[in-house]
């Protein structure tokens, strides 16, 4: 059963973190859709020219752990994608306090300034981080298990937002995004998923690294089916859940290769390093919560997503 919808057309949305990856991609559907927009980002990691085709007085720079910035820009606001994070599980085992502050601290500082502007609905970025390595298909029924401060910091966001709905009644829904891909993502990053560095050397012609034996698995979901994701949380009568959002897929890093062999036709070797702490062996997510509360299924194949990827990410 898939629960009523109301429009999030028209309305003020505020998008944290909206310079990176997945928020600018947010922010051009949301644009479609004439919203009136505003972003909140610090351009640690998002770029300027990722929203170039937003006004220029709808950017403002901040950080989310500043909680005057914070409550500023959340004024007369309808809907708020809470994107901002630090996203890195290696960088969060070398700093896990500076993960906590971003990930935690200005989660809270969220959740405190929409209820004190009267927000409608908060949508958090969460992560398939939390359910650690459980060995078979990720349900959101299982208890987490994080392996990593990043891991753990997402499970605190996320039980905040769940706390705000319980105490206060404010709509929150987190949404654990499993493998995101397309373009945008940053292959010269140090903490570059392996997707656009695979797509990088490919591109170039260069053998990619393989960390550990390529048995690992990962469910990896197109950009434009994560943002479907999104526009569904926001506008189906659906609060106080967390929701996997994936394909539903599991596939290998050695399959991975082969695909982008199939894909660019460059039979191209994998050099192998070890593996890196904190990553997980296996994850594949169990998608019949979004399907049944938010009507959401994939649309956009492996094959085809880095068709799309290579196309319009690597020049």
């Amino acid at each position: 059963m898939v629960s009523a919808s109301s429009s999030i057309d028209g309305k003020t949305v505020l998008v944290t973190g909206g310079a990176g990856f997945i928020g600018s991609h947010l922010v051009e559907e949301l644009m479609k859709r004439g919203c009136d927009m505003r972003v909140l980002d610090d351009f640690s990691s998002g770029k300027p020219e990722n929203l170039s085709s937003l006004r220029k007085d709808a950017i403002i720079k901040g950080d989310v752990t500043d909680l005057v910035k914070v409550e500023m820009v959340m004024k007369d606001v309808d809907i708020v994608f809470h994107e901002a994070a630090q996203t890195s599980v290696q960088r969060s085992i070398r700093e896990p306090i500076l993960t906590n502050q971003a990930n935690v601290i200005g989660t809270l500082h969220v959740l405190m300034a929409a209820r004190k502007a009267g927000v409608k609905k908060v949508i958090l970025a969460s992560s398939a981080a939390v359910y650690g390595d459980p060995g078979k298909p990720c349900v959101e029924s299982m208890q987490p298990v994080p392996l990593s401060p990043y891991a753990a910091s997402k499970a605190s966001a996320e039980a905040y937002c769940m706390m705000y709905y319980h105490l206060y009644g404010m709509a929150t829904v987190c949404l654990r995004y499993f493998n995101v891909y397309g373009p945008r993502q940053d292959p010269a990053s140090e903490y570059a998923s392996v997707i656009p560095r695979f797509a990088a050397c490919f591109a170039a012609g260069k053998r990619p690294t393989v960390f550990g034996d390529g048995r690992q698995s990962r469910d990896f979901v197109f950009i434009s089916d994560v943002v479907k994701a999104n526009m569904l949380a926001a506008e189906r009568d659906v609060s106080g859940e967390c929701i996997n959002i994936a394909s539903g897929t599991r596939v290998t890093v050695s399959e991975l290769v082969k695909a982008f062999r199939d894909v660019t036709g460059k039979q191209l070797e994998p050099e192998h390093a070890p593996p890196r702490p904190g990553d997980i062996q296996h994850s594949v997510a169990d998608i019949r919560k979004a399907k049944k509360l938010l009507g959401f299924s994939p649309a956009i194949s492996l094959y085809d997503g880095l068709r799309q990827t290579m196309e319009n990410n690597i020049s």
